[in-house]
């Protein structure tokens, strides 16, 4: 059986923080405001995951008033997700993700990021599409980072039959 999930976050630039989208630490004078690394893509991809398999999202599971989760490495929580996943008898399909941002440019990025996000997911690359857009000025308006992800569990019927 097939399921999917969508997911959306986005996040505002602040001084002072370090860039990360996707895993990828991104050479930028601005970083993204949140209470763990604000990985945008990320997040999303762990919010379409979560929603495919009904559990909640995102903040359910790692709430953004919680200490521990206090500047997070979002690839850690996203391997949080899939070993949820697994042990309620899913798999990942395909992550589909599209990153707004009217700056920087994200496209030379895009191939490691989808090798960090297909080697967390347990999942081959070209399973994996990252794309990286514009709102032309509209929307977001330069202020911050947005993603959206469409992703693909499978149910894994033996699995779910012995629970």
């Amino acid at each position: 059986m097939f399921r999917i999930g969508n997911g959306y976050d986005v996040h505002r630039f602040e001084k002072g923080r370090k860039l990360i989208i996707g895993g990828v630490d991104i050479e930028y004078g601005l970083g993204l405001a949140g209470h763990s690394d604000a990985d945008v893509l990320i997040h999303a991809v762990a919010d379409a995951l979560l929603g495919a398999a009904a559990f909640g999202d995102i903040g359910k599971h790692f709430p953004p008033t919680d200490p521990q989760y206090k500047n997070a490495d979002s690839l850690l929580l996203l391997e949080k997700v899939v070993t949820l996943l697994e042990q309620n008898g899913f798999s990942v399909g395909n992550i589909d993700t599209i990153i707004i941002a009217e700056r920087p440019k994200l496209s030379i990025y895009t191939d490691k990021m989808r090798e960090n996000i297909s080697r967390i997911c347990k999942i081959s690359t070209d399973r994996v599409s990252v794309k990286a857009t514009t709102e032309e000025g509209l929307g977001l308006g330069g202020e911050g980072i947005g993603a959206h992800c469409s992703a693909l569990i499978l149910e894994n019927s033996k699995e779910k039959s012995e629970k």
